[in-house]
């Protein structure tokens, strides 16, 4: 993992544990693979379990939409000074072409702009060039909503709120 701008790094350390810990994250196999202030970049490798198509052996379109969202969020996350419960309220994903059966789902996402209360994110998923979508992201997400945030989880020993 590529971690930028060393003088956030304490935050950018606990945010990419956070992630670390959550379950979703963890069933998915997702890894961080960079991170900096308002941009993250993620990725699942391939995986027989994760297929939605068996005759193709193209992965689930959810996976992609969890890689997307969660990346969004990562990217939100690297710019708050503290930990910060972050809800998602408006996802929205265009599929672009499938994913290529075999080979590794990457996402990269940047947060466009932020409020105190509402963060907005864009991304794409990819293979190997980022300027080869899978499909791409455009995401609003609301700060301080729920109470729970994912450092909760790592307090819970990564199981998550429940």
């Amino acid at each position: 993992m590529v971690v930028q701008d060393e003088r956030r790094l304490p935050n950018l350390a606990r945010v990419v544990a956070s992630f670390a810990k959550l379950p979703h994250t963890q069933f998915l196999g997702m890894r961080c693979d960079e991170i900096g202030p308002a941009r993250a970049m993620l990725s699942v490798p391939y995986q027989d379990r994760l297929i939605g198509n068996c005759r193709t052996g193209v992965l689930h379109g959810g996976v992609i939409t969890a890689l997307l969202d969660t990346v969004g969020w990562l990217a939100i996350a690297a710019l708050l000074p503290e930990a910060t419960a972050i809800a998602t309220l408006d996802l929205r994903i265009d599929y672009l072409r499938p994913a290529q059966p075999g080979q590794t789902i990457r996402a990269t996402a940047r947060c466009t702009k932020i409020t105190s209360s509402i963060a907005f994110a864009r991304g794409v998923a990819f293979h190997e060039r980022e300027d080869e979508p899978i499909a791409q992201l455009t995401g609003t997400y609301m700060l301080g909503s729920t109470g729970f945030t994912a450092d909760q989880a790592a307090i819970s020993g990564g199981t998550g709120p429940c």
